[in-house]
């Protein structure tokens, strides 16, 4: 077994490291999300934790870690008799994003379920995890129905397992920990909320840190458990200061003071429900148990409320996550218990609390314009077009509020990753038929199953009550569900979309859509043009948020390549099949349809789109022109693409009923018959 590296020589990372002590000097603090840049030891640190945890007592021979003290009554290994138990290291269960169901909750043997009322049950993962740690690396990128089974036994401390009417139920209580890294996309609401805590990590800019953090690595790598006896010491120290916690912990007391301030806190910051309260409250009472106090004290509660809170403000994806240091102190202040008045007060100072608090650094003084010239904008021309700079390149413009969008989707049926977008073949969702089992049997399709046993029964002997069952008879469920898909953002940053309301528009509703791809599970990637080119400005990823950032900070200007953005989708396309070819693509093209530069522009235009329904690429037009005459060019390229049209009034859910649903009607019909009206 490899030695794992201590806890106690991790450089740095203060608040990781704290929000992980104060799970385990209380559990039922929730677990810890740790979001940050890849190679931030956030592994290491989660891995390292386990060592440190108090020895568990368990029913030996249990294989589902019951407590000697108070077994499980519904164990499916039971019933157990009280006793002294056996002693074992506490666990630590890392699961895998690619994780079968089964292998997540457990498996139960369908055949002898059915031929025998016999309930074989395998445990999985969450048995393995009970009263210890349940560790997810790359939590963000786990499959939703995985996320839902942990939802499931992270709020009922159960798992229960059921197979067309056979059920086992087992008890799974755990530490959840994940670990992500937020450029690969975020979590579901539902899941982040069940983190207790939330830790933003990234690498020490400080040199000499960083050099500490080589050299104990190489020291490491070198001699494994030589690394580790050097720091014996200190992590005897730690684990005997969490068991002195733990011990503590029913003695500390949450006054009413500190309770008001809690309170306000969360009233303050607008977190929903009352989750952020309790774990708060939990997390406070952790943290003056382990520095030795009994008494829940201002720093408590502050200390608590930047752990527990950033993660449950965010209102959209789009949201960076943290808390406003100042306003949290300005509310502890105005919340706190009466204290004696100081001889000398300073009624305009702020406090002084660990991590940050007072009076605010001068702003620096600025070398730009000065007093009616300061934050002045280029004078714009005729029709509010802003006047081109030597570069013809603008300065980049805000989006407009975003809206719900329609519903877009792929037509037919996929095979692609679990998502909410468009049709598939899923292991989750309707029942839809029956077929023989490749491989294990996960779903069972009951009826199908029996029917097909029915007609040997004679030939099999059976004699009782019971249904003489082959493996041959067995019938595996196919199910419909819905599937993430990419969605491949091509949008025309040329000068022709360059005027500051317009432009502000379009970013709007990619903004809108970029959020309707986080709440689907899509990849997205989007690429650019304008000038003489186009730019591949974030390739596929899951992560919606970078996408946003990347489409703030994008310029416009120029001509409009109108062809060599099309051709850079399709080679991107292309590269992406070869990645995940059992992912399909969705492409949106945001333009009003102009091409200029090169000879040709139109046609050549026009033959890139034709590479694209070639290929059965679904897309969508968002036609941005505007004015009292427009050419409708955007609806001639939709033609091409063999796609659908829209404007950007039309893309809105609220709009007039019955526009697109889908792009499913207009694939494969005629560029006249392929734009749909509302």
């Amino acid at each position: 077994m490899t030695t794992p590296f201590p806890f106690t020589a991790v450089v740095g990372q203060d608040d990781l490291r704290l929000a992980l002590l104060l799970n385990a000097v209380s559990p039922a603090v929730g677990g810890v999300l740790v979001r940050g840049e890849k190679g931030t030891a956030k592994s290491t640190a989660v891995r390292a934790l386990s060592a440190l945890l108090p020895e568990v007592a368990v029913v030996p021979g249990c294989r589902f870690s019951c407590d000697p003290a108070a077994p499980d009554p519904a164990c499916p290994d039971g019933p157990h008799e009280t006793g002294p138990g056996a002693q074992r290291p506490a666990r630590m269960v890392e699961l895998p994003v690619g994780a079968s169901e089964d292998r997540l909750v457990g498996a139960l043997d369908i055949e002898r379920a059915l031929a025998e009322g016999v309930k074989a049950f395998e445990p999985g993962l969450l048995a393995d995890a009970h009263r210890g740690i349940l560790y997810v690396d790359e939590v963000n990128l786990l499959h939703d129905h995985l996320v839902d089974l942990l939802l499931d036994a992270a709020a009922m401390g159960a798992s229960y397992v059921e197979r067309e009417g056979v059920s086992v139920r087992h008890a799974a209580r755990f530490l959840l920990v994940g670990t992500m890294n937020p450029e690969e996309g975020e979590l579901r609401p539902q899941l982040l909320d069940r983190f207790g805590l939330t830790v933003e990590v990234a690498a020490s800019r400080e040199p000499d840190q960083r050099v500490e953090v080589v050299r104990r690595r190489l020291a490491y790598d070198d001699d494994p458990e030589g690394f580790a006896t050097r720091w014996a010491d200190e992590e005897s120290s730690v684990r005997a200061r969490i068991i002195a916690a733990r011990a503590l912990l029913p003695s500390v007391r949450l006054g009413d003071g500190a309770l008001r301030q809690i309170a306000a806190t969360c009233a303050a910051f607008e977190v929903d429900g009352m989750r952020a309260d309790i774990v708060m409250a939990r997390t406070a009472t952790a943290l003056a148990a382990w520095a030795g106090r009994t008494d829940v004290l201002a720093e408590d509660v502050r200390q608590a409320a930047l752990l527990a809170l950033p993660h449950r403000r965010r209102r959209n994806p789009f949201d960076a996550p943290g808390l406003d240091e100042n306003k949290l102190d300005e509310t502890l202040e105005e919340f706190a218990e009466p204290e004696p008045e100081d001889d000398d007060p300073d009624p305009d100072g702020g406090p002084d609390g660990p991590g940050g608090g007072g009076q605010q650094p001068p702003e620096p003084e600025s070398d730009g314009p000065q007093g009616d010239d300061a934050g002045a904008q280029p004078e714009a021309g005729e029709g509010g077009e802003p006047q081109p700079s030597g570069s013809g390149e603008q300065q980049p413009v805000r989006a407009s509020e975003p809206f719900r969008t329609k519903a877009l989707s792929v037509p037919g049926i996929g095979e692609g990753a679990a998502g909410r977008r468009s049709r598939a073949r899923t292991e989750h969702g309707r029942t839809t038929g029956a077929k023989r089992p490749q491989g294990a049997l996960t779903k069972l399709h009951l009826a199908a199953t029996i029917q097909a046993a029915a007609p040997h029964q004679l030939a099999r002997g059976r004699a009782g009550r019971g249904l003489v069952v082959r493996r041959d008879d067995l019938r595996q469920a196919t199910r419909e569900g819905r599937e993430g898909n990419l969605v491949l953002f091509v949008v025309d940053a040329s000068g022709s979309m360059a005027a500051r309301q317009r432009m502000s528009a379009v970013k709007g509703a990619v903004l809108s859509l970029l959020l309707d791809a986080y709440q689907r599970r899509d990849k997205v990637g989007l690429v650019t043009f304008r000038g003489s080119a186009a730019d591949v400005a974030l390739p596929p990823t899951s992560s919606v948020d970078a996408a946003a950032v990347r489409l703030e900070s994008l310029p416009t200007g120029g001509r409009t390549p109108l062809a060599a953005g099309l051709l850079k989708a399709h080679d991107v396309l292309r590269v992406e099949r070869l990645r995940d070819p059992a992912r399909r693509a969705l492409v949106v093209l945001v333009t009003d349809g102009r091409a200029t530069g090169g000879p040709e522009p139109v046609a050549l235009a026009g033959r890139a789109a034709r590479l694209f329904a070639a290929d059965g690429v679904a897309s969508v037009v968002v036609d941005c022109e505007s004015g009292p005459v427009r050419l409708g060019l955007a609806g001639q390229l939709a033609g091409e693409l063999e796609g659908t049209a829209v404007t950007l009034d039309e893309l809105r859910a609220d709009s007039i009923a019955g526009l697109v649903r889908d792009v499913q009607g207009n694939q494969g019909r005629s560029g006249s018959s392929s734009r749909r009206a509302a």
